[in-house]
């Protein structure tokens, strides 16, 4: 009998990655990673270095990147400045409804046009296409005025409403992954009496788990960073803005100009800030991954 090849231990694999390191190219390839990842850290550490100042010795020449006084209570103020709980609860809601909305209608729209044949579903295909291509600025104007002329100034609704219509670059992602999938899964569920809804939500929806879920990541960060929409729409309800521009109003407490902004709790808001991304990202990089590699692995087909 062949012998059962066992794992290879872990220190036998310390001892291989050593083993690799003493080549010149592989010692260089990680010193150029290191390097990168250096850059890539070195702004967030300035945030935090400057998060941790106080104002005054943010404005010292010749500057320095340690404090020289740690400020903790930087953050506390920050907090309640900007009104921090408040304004949270509000991008926590505007965000979750963000996600729900252009997920499950682009998931729709996508399974009828990659599942259902009808006459025109290339060309409404086609158009979707080409509304990406269009910037968003284009559209920014008429939707101001539709949205003023619905009586929808100053509200949630031109936040909201929108993602309920689909987004045509989830649309088409997710078009491209129903079309992966064998029409006989659909073919079998109709012999056994399915309808087109029960395939979606039975079958359609956990096969697709990985294209919808990194969606929803997409969508989840470009709500929760979204600043000009909050910007145009609500602009005289403070007690509706979102985070990101809650933190905005906050480089204007001391008045216009540098000196008199408060960098410091600019920087620990923006700390604050950024944690709920952080968060999402870590809990599902596993699965933001998956799908983002078999998104591109299908739209090339």
């Amino acid at each position: 009998m062949n012998a059962v090849r066992q794992p290879a231990k872990p220190d036998s694999r310390v001892r291989v990655f050593f083993g690799q390191l003493r080549t010149p190219k592989t010692i260089g390839l990680y010193l150029f990673l290191l390097g990168l990842s250096a850059a890539m850290l070195l702004p967030l550490l300035f945030v935090l270095s400057t998060a941790l100042k106080s104002n005054t010795n943010i404005l010292e020449i010749p500057p320095r990147f340690f404090p020289s006084e740690t400020r903790w209570d930087n953050f506390i103020t920050a907090w309640n400045k900007v009104n921090f709980g408040g304004l949270l609860w509000n991008s926590i809601a505007l965000t979750a409804i963000n996600v729900v909305g252009s997920v499950s209608s682009s998931m729709l729209i996508g399974y009828g046009l990659a599942r259902i044949r009808f006459p025109g579903r290339k060309i409404w295909f086609y158009i979707f296409i080409g509304s990406m291509m269009l910037p968003s600025i284009v559209g920014l104007i008429p939707l101001f005025k539709l949205f003023l002329a619905l009586g929808w100034y100053g509200t949630w609704y031109p936040l909201i409403i929108p993602a309920f219509l689909g987004n045509p670059f989830f649309i088409f992602l997710i078009r491209q992954y129903y079309l992966s999938i064998p029409r006989s899964i659909d073919e079998a569920a109709m012999i056994d009496g399915a309808n087109h809804w029960q395939i979606f939500s039975r079958i359609m929806i956990p096969l697709t788990a990985p294209a919808w879920i990194s969606c929803a990541i997409f969508a989840f960060q470009g709500t929760w960073n979204d600043y000009m929409n909050a910007l145009i729409y609500l602009p005289l309800n403070p007690e509706r803005w979102p985070l990101s521009l809650g933190l905005a109003s906050l480089s204007g407490l001391g008045g216009i100009g540098t000196a008199t902004t408060p960098w410091n709790l600019f920087m620990a808001a923006n700390l604050l800030y950024m944690i709920p991304s952080l968060l999402v990202f870590f809990g599902a990089q596993q699965y933001f991954m998956q799908g983002v590699g078999a998104l591109g692995a299908r739209t090339q087909k």
